[in-house]
Parts: C-alpha cells; sequence; structure tokens
C-alpha cells in the first residue's frame, strides 16, 4: 500500500551500514515507524530529508514491520534551529516530548499541526525561550486530551477561591479544603493560574505580547512536567536534563 503525507523527523537510529530506521510524527497516520535505505549514502537524495527536526512530503509504501520511504520532498529542513545552542536543546525537548507521549498510528493532526508551529517559532527565536516552552507544554499536554481544569476546585466545584493548590493527579486546581486529601499538589498562586490561561490561549507566534515575571514562569514549568510526566506514566525526560543546566545562563531563559 502506498500513501503520500507530511511528516516532521522525530527520531534516527541507524540500522545496519546505510540505512536508517526513523520515527516520523505524520499528518495523517500518527506515529509511524519508516526505514530509510541508503540514507547514510554519501550521494543520497534522502540525507536531509532524514535528519531530525526536518519537515517533508513523504511517498511511503507500508510493509509488514515499517513504512519504507520512496521519495521525499523537503519542506523546511528548520536549519536555523540547528545553529543556535537554545534552539537544538530547546528544539530536541520538543521532538522528545512528541515521541514518547504518541501512539503509533493514532492520528492527531492537532499535536502535528503545533509541532510544525512550534518549531517554526523556534526556528528564529532569540530569547524567551522559557515563556515559549511552557506555552508549548500547556496547549501540548491540552491537546493530548489533560486540559488543566481552571475555573474552580476540580473536586468540589467551589468557584470562590482565595487559596488553591495544583493537584498532579486530578489535573486542576484544588481549593484549601480539598488539598489536604489530595496527595499531590504544587503549590500556586493566582499569578500563576493567570498565566497559564494567558500562555494556553495565546498563540505560539504572539507570545511576546505577554509579560510575565521570570519567577512564575520556572515555578509552573516544573508544575507543567510534572503534570505531563504524570499523564504520558514516565519518570523523566532526557533533553530536560541539559536544559536545566543551561538555565543558569541568561541565553537559557
Amino acid at each position: 500500500m502506498y500513501t503520500k503525507t507530511e511528516g516532521i523527523v522525530l527520531k534516527e537510529l541507524r540500522f545496519k551500514e546505510t540505512s536508517k530506521i526513523l520515527t516520523i510524527l505524520t499528518k495523517k497516520h500518527g506515529k509511524i515507524h519508516a526505514m530509510a535505505r541508503g540514507a547514510y549514502r554519501p550521494k543520497s537524495q534522502l540525507i536531509s530529508n532524514t535528519q531530525p527536526f526536518s519537515y517533508n512530503s513523504y511517498y511511503f509504501f507500508k510493509g509488514r514491520n515499517f513504512y519504507y520511504i520512496n521519495q521525499a520532498d523537503i519542506i523546511d529542513s528548520f536549519y536555523s534551529i540547528r545553529e543556535n545552542i537554545n534552539r537544538v536543546m530547546y528544539g530536541s525537548y520538543l521532538l522528545e516530548l512528541t515521541e514518547v507521549s504518541t501512539l503509533e498510528g493514532e492520528e492527531n493532526e492537532k499535536l502535528f499541526l503545533l509541532l510544525k508551529k512550534g518549531l517554526t517559532v523556534l526556528s528564529s527565536l532569540q530569547k524567551d525561550f522559557i515563556k515559549f516552552i511552557l506555552a508549548y507544554e500547556i496547549k501540548y499536554i491540552s491537546f493530548l486530551g489533560y486540559k488543566p481544569f481552571l475555573e474552580g476546585c476540580v473536586i468540589c466545584g467551589n468557584k470562590d477561591l482565595k487559596h488553591f493548590k495544583f493537584s498532579i493527579n486530578q489535573g486542576g486546581i484544588v481549593c484549601s479544603n480539598c488539598a489536604p486529601i489530595e496527595p499531590y499538589c504544587e503549590n500556586m498562586d493566582f499569578k500563576m493560574h493567570k498565566a497559564i490561561e494567558r500562555l494556553l490561549y495565546t498563540s505560539l507566534d504572539r507570545l511576546s505580547t505577554i509579560k510575565i515575571p521570570v519567577d512564575t514562569m520556572f515555578k509552573l514549568h516544573k508544575i507543567m512536567v510534572k503534570y505531563i510526566l504524570n499523564k504520558i506514566e514516565r519518570n523523566q525526560f532526557n533533553s530536560l536534563n541539559m536544559l536545566e543546566s543551561m538555565r543558569n545562563n541568561d541565553g537559557g531563559i
């Protein structure tokens, strides 16, 4: 069976001497594994189409265990991401987040379009990386089906909240009465609550219109990472280990 679809390379794995097995997020078929025969040959026409970050129009043949790439036409290499260490590291996090949290063959066009938009914005980003990544995380977990509940207490429904926390298990804010019985909560205040709402509903290419204190964004990022890991049942993101060390530098903010 032959099929044509757009796709973004999430991961590459060398296969034998000259070929690659790629993990690709496609628009039509969700996450797939595809064989790129001869992609490591110096004169291969697939060199630029099989690198992580590259966005292509693919022609696949579906075999028993893999899709096989018959032809690939590059749409955007996102080469500028590779020219800046901050972009590389934050971009690697976007790819890892997608790769580990999506099921093979499960179509989700919203996630595909979000990743494409995220890489497009990231490719020219010069600053405010933590704001970008936080906005992406909030949108991503919402598109996975776990949109944070912020309208009131997720347990009792109380909307008259003076003090509250965020429940990692329940996926929403909990009032001061319910917080003691909810075992996995993180501190949250009104500044953080307002920031989540604004970032959720603001396009990634318009984040410069939002002003949020840096300490607020870092606190929210830690909460979102815990929340995402909880929902996708993982312990950590490997790419975030490198990101944490970068945040001591101004360029990593």
